[in-house]
């Protein structure tokens, strides 16, 4: 595959389901969470975004650790279900863009990419490493969760994590790493 993933790609997957990973049900999921919130430490964050929020699961976790937390997703459907699930956060906010092609204004001390890197090609993965720098606050905190089974995605997850740190080595360094079965849990941290 030349290209990553599109719009369409993920509007007919949500046309099928209104949670078709079942983030809010699976046990896969929900160790995932946890692990990543694990991963942030005691740490209170400004400003945080959270790239491919979906249905916003992962998103009413990380709002009770930041000031201000914005998901991205892009397609609707599932953005409308996220919001309604964190309607009571006055602090989250929620917009429709593709990365890299699209990036939110602000600057942000965590950024979150759980589960989107391996729906990007090398390219991709590169300019995103570049958006996530000169978008990032000092003392910033980045998690890569990457999905390791096969797929047909343009990236495997392995190469998709190894390729965003290679990207990023010289301003990020890579504080915590968690393989478990299924997945990895990398946290960088600015330099």
């Amino acid at each position: 595959m030349t290209e990553s993933r599109s719009a369409a790609h993920f509007q007919r997957i949500y046309e099928a389901s209104a949670d078709p990973w079942g983030f809010g049900s699976n046990p896969y999921e929900q160790e995932k969470y946890g692990r990543t919130l694990q991963a942030l430490g005691d740490r209170r964050f400004a400003a945080g975004l959270e790239v491919g929020c979906s249905i916003g699961v992962l998103t009413r976790l990380l709002a009770a650790r930041c000031d201000a937390l914005l998901g991205i997703d892009l397609v609707e459907q599932p953005l409308a279900a996220a919001r309604a699930r964190c309607a009571d956060q006055p602090h989250v906010g929620f917009q429709r863009m593709q990365v890299p092609q699209a990036w939110p204004d602000g600057r942000f001390d965590l950024i979150v990419l759980s589960e989107v890197l391996y729906f990007l090609t090398a390219s991709d993965i590169d300019w995103s490493a570049a958006r996530v720098r000169s978008s990032l606050l000092p003392k910033a905190v980045v998690i890569l969760v990457n999905w390791l089974g096969r797929s047909d995605d343009p990236t495997p997850g392995d190469e998709a994590a190894n390729r965003f740190i290679r990207a990023s080595a010289g301003w990020l360094r890579v504080s915590h790493q968690d393989r478990r079965p299924g997945y990895r849990l990398d946290a960088l941290e600015s330099i």
